[in-house]
């Protein structure tokens, strides 16, 4: 006869302290967080409500008064005004292609550097971090007088070409840096199954970046976006002005009231916002898998 004993399994004598127990210092933190975030937002809402707010009501009860009744007539006047449609246009199809054409360039540069790795593989490095230290104000005159020759000077192409230059440089030193790192087991399986360096490049390089390349796109389409010096001196025509270009140039008309500028300030960023909470969740994969990584 066989005799199977089983061992009660021992109860806790303590339990397991809780986390804020574990961290006392967790409340003062998270209410660090919450006046910072208050501190973010609060510039944000003084703009909105001062938008819906009529010229009358701002001036009698001040800025931080919430309004009686919602006023529309600012935001519809000021849309009118600049022909705020045409502006926003302006600056999605430039960000847009500057976008897609800073994260390709990007790519093949990256591509040649860190996996192939050409000669003087160094000083191309080098050559592009120096062209991220550059200040804007340095490239103005250069530019200008080569717009100028060349006849792009006040239209849109230029500044497309000028910005991916400008954006792809970050993104070939950045992107260096990954592919530098890229499993060469890939690439032989590659190669052996016939796949040459083209191929590799779009079927094997391509799609396992794809969460940096993600990253990379939503920082130069909000960049562009934001871009405000050099297209305000090569975009001087109202038909090929971006929307940071008009509210620039109208903070010094005389024809708007307060109510209307907060409402130019406000329309003027709401397309950037929408942009960056619809990409937020490709932002943090992007971020997060290049951690792991």
């Amino acid at each position: 006869m066989t005799v199977t004993a089983t061992r009660a399994p021992r109860r806790r004598t303590e339990e397991r302290p809780s986390l804020r127990q574990r961290h006392p210092a967790r409340f003062f933190i998270l209410t660090g967080l919450l006046i910072l975030l208050l501190l973010m937002v609060a510039p944000l809402l003084v703009v909105a409500v001062n938008a819906v707010k009529s010229p009358a009501e701002y001036a009698a009860n001040g800025p931080l008064s919430l309004p009686h009744h919602l006023y529309w007539a600012g935001i519809v006047d000021f849309w009118n005004r600049v022909d705020f449609g045409l502006k926003l246009w302006n600056s999605f199809i430039t960000s847009l292609v500057v976008a897609v054409l800073g994260v390709v360039l990007s790519v093949f540069n990256a591509y040649a550097l860190g996996i192939g790795r050409v000669k003087g593989r160094t000083w191309f490095l080098v050559f592009f971090l120096v062209a991220n230290l550059l200040p804007q104000e340095v490239l103005v005159y250069p530019l200008y007088y080569l717009s100028k020759q060349i006849g792009l000077y006040d239209n849109l192409l230029a500044i497309i070409i000028i910005f991916t230059v400008v954006q792809s440089a970050f993104g070939t030193y950045l992107l260096t840096s990954v592919y530098t790192e890229f499993p060469k087991e890939l690439l032989e399986a590659a190669s052996i199954d016939g796949a040459g360096k083209w191929l590799s490049l779009w079927r094997v390089v391509v799609p396992v970046s794809r969460p940096t390349l993600a990253v990379l796109f939503t920082f130069f389409f909000i960049w562009t976006w934001n871009e405000f010096f050099l297209p305000l001196v090569f975009l001087i025509s109202n038909d090929n002005q971006t929307v940071p270009v008009a509210l620039g140039v109208l903070q010094g008309d005389r024809m708007m009231d307060a109510t209307t500028t907060s409402a130019s300030a406000l329309i003027g960023i709401i397309p950037a916002m929408v942009f960056f909470l619809i990409f937020q969740r490709t932002l943090t994969r992007g971020i997060a898998a290049g951690a792991i990584k």
